[in-house]
């Protein structure tokens, strides 16, 4: 959850055999403002299998605290009170909505021997780590909460950074391709990153600084090998001060509708999803009657098991997309499937009922994962100016439901708790299914993309 002009870098060998153009309507409105001032040029392989380790290694050290690492230490530090975890997540991601499009934005106006994006990279991975380190030692929730906000902010920048180099540089044939191998990716990595967290319950330090080793080493890898033009001679025409700073927060979405919807599209799903995924830990062990410990170990054996899921969302999604030129099916049918996954665990009673509503939300989110963000490149717009500024007002359709939906899904859980303090997590799973649904359905006003 993405190339100014003289910028774009040098790639490897093109791939021998460029999947076809996606078609762009031609009385589309938006269609001669969206691509790049030059063309861009298929990239190697090298390039795509970097960025796929690049994307696998920030989520195995980012997601994994969301999934499983967090919560264990919440347990530790305040037994009981689950619904801290939604006002930690919902605190870091607010920290991320305020900040993304600034960053974004001092991204794309840099000026190194580096160029633009590597700089955020390495900068992010070093706040990344002192965040985990801050986790895993926190004696407090509070304490715990502000290493969670860096982490946000230090892993995002690296995971940002990496989706705008795809902005900068992929193609259109490219796009559904890349994304569904870094979709795929990032899917698995949570996965990863459980196991090796079930391995450090006992450890906190470990249990947090095992991923992240990972992660850095990954994106290094990227870092070090891919080529990135020198920018120390870009000139802009408008210099920066406060108030066209504030301004680049916004945008008119008149002027860029199918961006706007693709937006939008992306914010009630990722609404759902939140609603879905962040009492993950605390719904499985409720329902299978174990403690939060001993669920690290069954939420990884079934994330494992939802691998052939994801693999086949996200590959088959991108690469699918990519062949017959449609994206816009794509992303409404993974709205469709993550809703329905969301139903079956929303009445699940036992581990059946839960691995399947495990697989369905693992397909749909691979899909969703790979093929919305291939759509988004598709109608990014000011791709040659301000891919970074845009990136990040995209991240506010993640950012706010995931500052939010932690916030509020407190309120469902509290709906008709009965006697022995069992929660709601029925209706929590529904609105769940059905703002998925309605992100799936919007992204259908789309005019411009197929």
């Amino acid at each position: 959850m993405n190339s100014p002009t003289g910028n774009t870098a040098h790639s490897d060998a093109p791939l021998p055999h460029p999947l076809p153009q996606l078609d762009v309507l031609p009385d589309a409105p938006e269609a001669a403002g969206t691509p790049s001032a030059e063309p861009l040029t298929p990239v190697g392989k090298k390039y795509i299998w970097l960025m796929v380790l690049a994307q696998f290694g920030v989520f195995v050290a980012f997601i994994t605290p969301l999934a499983i690492s967090l919560a264990i230490r919440l347990s530790q530090l305040a037994p009981g009170r689950e619904e801290y975890l939604g006002y930690i997540t919902g605190a870091g991601a607010f920290a991320v909505m305020l900040t993304a499009p600034f960053l974004g934005v001092a991204s794309d106006r840099t000026r190194t021997r580096l160029g633009r994006r590597r700089p955020f990279m390495i900068g992010g991975m070093i706040l990344g780590i002192i965040s985990l380190v801050v986790m895993a030692v926190a004696p407090t929730v509070l304490v715990l909460g502000a290493g969670w906000i860096l982490a946000q902010l230090g892993w995002g920048q690296v995971l940002s950074n990496l989706q705008i180099s795809t902005a900068d540089r992929l193609p259109e044939s490219q796009r559904g391709k890349v994304a569904g191998l870094t979709g795929f990716a990032t899917q698995v990595a949570p996965v990863v990153g459980v196991v090796l967290a079930g391995s450090f319950t006992t450890n906190n330090l470990l249990l947090f600084l095992v991923p992240g080793a990972l992660g850095v080493l990954l994106t290094l890898l990227f870092v070090f090998l891919v080529h990135e033009k020198d920018s120390r001679g870009n000139t802009f025409e408008e210099k920066l001060n406060l108030g066209r700073l504030l301004r680049k927060y916004l945008y008119n979405p008149k002027q860029y509708p199918d961006f706007s919807w693709n937006w939008l599209g992306r914010f009630l799903f990722y609404f759902g999803l939140t609603l879905n995924t962040t009492f993950t830990a605390f719904f499985f062990a409720s329902r299978l009657g174990v403690s939060v410990t001993e669920v690290a170990g069954i939420i990884a054996i079934l994330s494992m098991a939802g691998i052939l899921a994801t693999t086949a969302g996200a590959i088959g999604g991108g690469f699918i997309s990519d062949k017959l030129r449609r994206r816009r099916a794509f992303v409404f049918g993974s709205g469709i499937i993550f809703g329905a996954g969301a139903i079956v665990m929303a009445f699940a009673t036992d581990m059946p009922m839960l691995a399947a509503g495990s697989l369905l939300g693992a397909l749909g989110i691979g899909a969703f994962s790979a093929v919305d963000q291939a759509l988004l490149l598709d109608v990014l717009p000011e791709r040659d100016t301000d891919a970074g500024r845009f990136m990040g007002i995209t991240g506010f359709a993640t950012s706010i439901p995931q500052s939010i939906a932690p916030l509020i899904a407190p309120l469902f859980l509290a709906v008709g708790v009965t006697a022995g303090g069992e929660k709601n997590y029925v209706l929590l799973y529904i609105i769940a299914a059905a703002c998925t649904f309605f992100g799936g359905l919007v992204v259908l006003r789309i005019r411009s993309v197929r």
